[in-house]
Order: structure tokens, then sequence, then C-alpha cells
């Protein structure tokens, strides 16, 4: 499997502009920027970003207002202050870099399992996994995985699997691929299967219903209440 995936890889990678360069501050703000942002819509304010605070010193040293003027109109400005607040802290506890232990990396300010994950694999080449909504759902549909994927059982089963393939030399590369694969062969819904280097492999693809992978619970309903209304007059 980890063959043909990283083949797949080196011929079919997307151009992004922060893939092909070993450093922590660049992989870390395009990470921040990619949580719940395609990544089109990403592209032109990374590099806005970067020519403002092109080190993350510029970004401690900038005010928060400063910080939220540059990601105006990207949404979801939690991600923008949380940036902020980590570049001052791993400036005051990191001497100004980033460490590349993921325990570390999550003590730091918005910075998640998966970021450190990240960070730590594409920046530092640790062999660590990454597992967010691609890489579930590639995994969830090469080993047919019929459990809740929103179970901390579950996910750990597709973590021991995403350890069980990785690239141990080019694991950055590695959790990139998944990435890639989910997001443009292997997406949600029904997915582009005969371009998929894995499906001789694929446990939902023999189904013949990929779509039914990952499992998820039903959404609730929401429930109906009452309420009084009044009406106010003067």
């Amino acid at each position: 499997m980890t063959g043909e995936l990283m083949n797949w890889y080196d011929l079919n990678a997307r151009d992004l502009p922060w893939r092909g360069i070993h450093d922590a501050y660049r992989t870390w703000v395009s990470e921040i920027m990619l949580q719940q942002t395609r990544v089109d819509t990403v592209i032109p304010y990374y590099h806005a970003f970067l020519r403002r605070f092109p080190d993350l010193k510029s970004l401690a040293a900038a005010s928060q207002e400063e910080v939220l003027k540059s990601w105006e109109g990207l949404g979801y400005y939690s991600r923008a202050r949380n940036l902020h607040r980590g570049a001052q802290q791993i400036l005051a506890q990191y001497t100004g870099l980033l460490p590349a232990d993921p325990d570390q990396l999550v003590k730091i300010c918005g910075i998640g399992r998966y970021t450190a994950g990240a960070i730590a694999s594409i920046a530092y080449d640790l062999p660590v996994t990454a597992v967010d909504g691609n890489v579930i759902r590639v995994f969830s549909r090469l080993a047919g995985i019929t459990e809740n994927a929103s179970l901390p059982s579950t996910l750990e089963q597709i973590d021991k699997l995403d350890r069980q393939y990785m690239d141990l030399s080019r694991p950055g590369d590695y959790n990139q691929a998944l990435m890639d694969l989910g997001a443009t062969i292997c997406v949600p819904g029904t997915p582009d299967c005969d371009r998929c280097p894995l499906k001789e492999e694929c446990s939902a693809f023999r189904t013949g219903h990929p779509e039914d992978f990952p499992c998820l619970p039903d959404k609730k309903p929401p429930k109906p209440f009452d309420f009084d209304v009044f009406l106010i007059t003067d």
C-alpha cells in the first residue's frame, strides 16, 4: 500500500506554496489557515500573511489588531488570535523556535494533536501521524471499518494503521500523500475509485459501496420546544 501511495504522490502531489520546505513556522501558519477552509481560499492569504509576518518574531511583536487585520476575510478569527498568542508563547518559552516534539507542540496555544503531527513530520521529518478527516476517511475505507469513526477507540485503530503503513524515510510526504488522496480522490460521498492507486487493496471498494464509509452516527434532528410569545405595547 505504501509504495503505491508514494508513487502516486510523486506524480500527482498538489503544487502548494507551503510544500517542499522544512520551515516549522510556515508549516504551522499553513495548517492553522487550512482548518475548515478550502486550499484555494488559503493560498492568497498565506502569501500576504507571510509578507507581513515573515517569521515568528515579527508575528509575536505585532499587535493583535494587526494580526486580525491580515486575517480579515478568512474567518474563524480565533485561529488568528491563537496563532498570535502561540507565537508569543514560543518566543517566551522555546527561544523563538517551534519545538519538534509533538508533546511539546500541543502545549502551544491553538495547536492540537493533528497540527502537532503535521509540523513534526513535515518540518522535522519525524515519524508522527497527522490524522485529520481525510486520513480517517481513507483508512476507514481501506480497512472497511464499520465502527463509529468518531469514537476514540476507532480513531486509535486508524492511528495504529496509519503508523503501521508510514513511510519512515519520508514521513512528511507520507502524511501529505494521505491528505491529497483524501482531498482529491477519496473524497466524501462518492469517491473517484477508478483513479485511486489503492483501490485493489480497498475493502470499501470491494463492497461496491465506498460511499458508506466512514461510518458516522446520524445527526439528531433538532428537538422541538415550546415557548410563549409576549406582545409588548406602550
